[in-house]
């Protein structure tokens, strides 16, 4: 009778635990065939009128006939990615059978599968959720096509799976932190929340001695290697940023700046705007010196916490920035997902703003950009919802991950009652 009381609940699991990846499959399957379907008719004005596309097969392919010479593009102000974007740029090359376009979408979606199942697999593990690979397939499409048509779902490969691994690997959680910062800076904030001690150590030596050595093959196979940071230290304001939406507002009080696209990016020129962006980059500054104060003073870690201040570093260093891209997101989307994953993490409020502030950044980008560019009042309340969004969820996801490192308070020890009356000896005078 036992027995059959303990199989019966464990069968009922195993059998739940079937149904949900299977829906979870066929929800992935349904949303990519929508997404393919919106970047090959992408030619339709309120779908951004080919100009999301056009960033592979112009932009991507011709950098990509500079790296086949090993070469990185110098002097070309677009080109603001560190080494690691090179073989990302190449890999295109390993389906010789399609165009560059064509297998640079393949290789996205092998990409996008990829986290899909980490975040599965971890998700169907004891004690976690399968809710984190839920919102990854179910918040991907909120960015219809353009995921598709960038390389940043890659680069969050690289930081999902090395923060999944890092539990039973620290060495496979540096590791890919690593290749991923090389590839883009951020996931080098991943390891930020790893616990104090051996494994910290063990995971920060490991990027560390992986990003030395793929920098140095890297740049004894390509020449001009560091020319990106000269062009990333010319960018201005992007009209997406935080900044750019203080300055969008401006506009409407007689400022007299103007939008140019610039350094890939529509950017605002004009008085004040060089102000604009080092006031970003002391916002940077005090965010990086937040999170190094918080990982001195945090106490106590649970399961969750690395994945929390991973979302925490990203988000505020997202915030803050000159550039908050539409494809910005999907670095949100993947590491909230991740925090999802376990029962543990204090992100979910934080995870819900994410999710508002991605729709709300399609809305902008690409359906009413024009309105965004022209710094129109619908255009900067559009911005203002957005990156108020962001700012929220910056904000709440540092408050919560400061208390839930605090040490646990203790417990006051209970006063001590006197003794019963009656049970006291009656004193005598007499013998």
């Amino acid at each position: 009778m036992n027995a059959v009381t303990t199989t019966v609940p464990k069968a009922v699991t195993t059998t739940t635990g079937k149904r949900r990846l299977l829906a979870l499959t066929a929800a992935w399957l349904a949303t990519r065939a929508l997404m393919l379907w919106l970047l090959a008719h992408n030619a339709a004005p309120r779908l951004g009128g080919g100009s999301v596309a056009r960033e592979v097969w112009h932009l991507y392919h011709d950098w990509y006939g500079i790296l086949v010479h090993g070469a990185f593009p110098a002097h070309d102000p677009l080109w603001q990615y560190p080494p690691g974007a090179g073989p990302v740029l190449l890999s295109p090359a390993l389906l010789p059978g399609l165009t560059y376009f064509q297998a640079f979408v393949v290789l996205t979606l092998a990409a996008d599968a990829a986290i899909t199942l980490a975040l599965a697999i971890a998700g169907n593990r004891p004690g976690r959720t399968l809710l984190g690979a839920a919102m990854w397939v179910g918040g991907l499409p909120l960015l219809l096509h353009v995921p598709l048509a960038r390389y940043d779902v890659q680069v969050t490969a690289f930081a999902v799976i090395s923060l999944l691994t890092l539990p039973r690997s620290t060495r496979a959680g540096g590791v890919f932190a690593a290749l991923g910062a090389l590839v883009k800076v951020w996931p080098a904030l991943v390891l930020l929340g790893t616990p104090r001690g051996r494994t910290t150590r063990s995971a920060w030596a490991w990027a560390a001695v992986t990003g030395a050595g793929s920098l140095a093959v890297l740049a004894a196979l390509f020449a001009n290697p560091f020319d990106f940071l000269r062009q990333q230290g010319g960018r201005g304001v992007q009209i997406e940023s935080l900044g750019g939406t203080a300055l969008a507002l401006a506009t409407h009080a007689g400022w007299s700046g103007q939008v140019r696209y610039q350094y890939g990016a529509m950017e605002f020129t004009g008085p004040h705007v060089r102000t604009v962006a080092h006031v970003c980059l002391a916002l940077t500054a005090v965010a990086f010196a937040l999170l190094l104060l918080w990982r001195l003073r945090a106490r106590r870690w649970t399961p969750a916490t690395p994945y929390d201040a991973a979302l925490s570093a990203v988000l505020l260093f997202t915030v803050t920035s000159r550039v908050i891209s539409p494809q910005y997101m999907i670095w949100l989307l993947g590491l909230a997902a991740v925090c999802l994953t376990s029962r543990h993490t204090v992100q979910r409020p934080v995870a819900a703003l994410v999710l508002a502030a991605t729709a709300l950044s399609t809305v902008a980008y690409p359906l009413f950009y024009s309105q965004v560019i022209a710094c129109t009042w619908p255009g900067c309340a559009l911005m203002l919802a957005r990156n108020g969004l962001l700012a929220a969820a910056a904000v709440l996801s540092l408050i919560r991950l400061w208390r839930s490192t605090r040490p646990a308070p203790v417990a006051a020890a209970p006063a001590r009652e006197p003794g019963p009356v009656a049970h006291r000896l009656p004193e005598h005078s007499g013998a």
